[in-house]
């Protein structure tokens, strides 16, 4: 009775579970395409584009970490109005929906993990957290307890309203004008070079590397903070997201900066932030003590990371 009446209100308000998105899927399989064929691109390239897709990738991987991630989704520290319009257009590179969305949902996954109201719940499958959640309607449970977040903060910061009203425009520039052109002005590049490597096969990594947040570090690792979540420690996941693979630690202590108990070690993004504070353009950086990790290892983790803490040696 209870699964027809669900039914019957799935049918009611137009909600279909697992209703498939055409339009994302044949982009995304049109993008993965287009960033094989820049694999056959590369040799033609120079050298200084290859150069310069990396330094788009880099910008592109702060716009989400440093910025929709640490500082606007967590609040994990403070950054002044040229940071923050940097990271919003950093954002816009990146592609992944708007500040104010991409935080709002962030929120709800942390706070509704691994059920049906998490965006990319990782118990639906590796596919489903990578990618697949893309592929379908969001479940009306993400859409319902993301209307319930206080998202003030959101509402009331003037660069994610602008990016968020012309994020269509700052898309197009800076996701793909800009990373196309600079090569073809300043070193002579080909558009269509420049274009395949500095936009397509720089984009379709950025989204994986990212994806690989919601799902290899969801499913892949050790659990040193907390065993009884499903996020985990991922190597691979944090060399590839610039610092964002530390998920057990930043689920267990989501308002640390760093998202990690190591400090600068392997974190480019905390490399960055604390970078930003030294020329004075961030402060407030949030950190969780060495007392508390050190008991809530004890308490709830599994034992896999040892008792000496790297932020406590370099603090001593």
């Amino acid at each position: 009775m209870e699964a027809r009446s669900r039914a019957r209100d799935e049918k009611a308000d137009g909600w279909r579970p697992n209703e498939i998105v055409w339009r994302n899927v044949i982009l995304m399989a049109l993008l993965h395409i287009g960033a094989v064929y820049s694999l056959l691109v590369i040799p033609r390239a120079k050298p200084l584009t290859w150069v310069w897709s990396y330094v788009c990738f880099i910008v592109t991987a702060l716009g989400v970490t440093a910025g929709a991630h640490r500082l606007w989704s967590h609040r994990s520290y403070r950054a002044k109005l040229p940071l923050r319009v940097f990271l919003a257009a950093a954002n816009s590179m990146s592609f992944q929906n708007d500040i104010y969305e991409w935080a709002r949902d962030h929120r709800v996954h942390h706070k509704f993990s691994e059920t049906d109201a998490d965006p990319h719940n990782a118990t639906r499958g590796f596919f489903f957290a990578h990618i697949g959640w893309l592929f379908v309607r969001k479940h009306r449970d993400v859409i319902e307890k993301g209307k319930k977040l206080d998202v003030t903060d959101l509402l009331a910061d003037p660069v994610v309203q602008f990016q968020r009203k012309y994020y269509k425009t700052t898309v197009l520039i800076m996701c793909f004008l800009v990373p196309t052109v600079v090569p073809w002005y300043f070193w002579s590049e080909t558009l269509w070079n420049s274009y395949f490597l500095a936009s397509i096969l720089r984009y379709t990594v950025s989204l994986n590397v990212t994806w690989l947040v919601n799902s290899a570090a969801h499913m892949y690792g050790n659990r040193p903070y907390d065993q009884n979540i499903s996020p985990r420690e991922n190597r691979w996941v944090t060399f590839g997201a610039i610092g964002e693979g530390f998920h057990n630690f930043h689920h267990t202590f989501p308002f640390d900066y760093s998202t990690s108990e190591f400090g600068l070690r392997f974190n480019p993004t905390t490399c960055f932030i604390d970078l930003m504070c030294w020329m004075g353009l961030a402060s407030n950086r949030k950190k969780v003590s060495v007392e508390i990790i050190q008991a809530r290892k004890l308490r709830t983790g599994e034992g896999s990371y040892g008792a000496v803490n790297t932020r406590q040696e370099k603090e001593t």
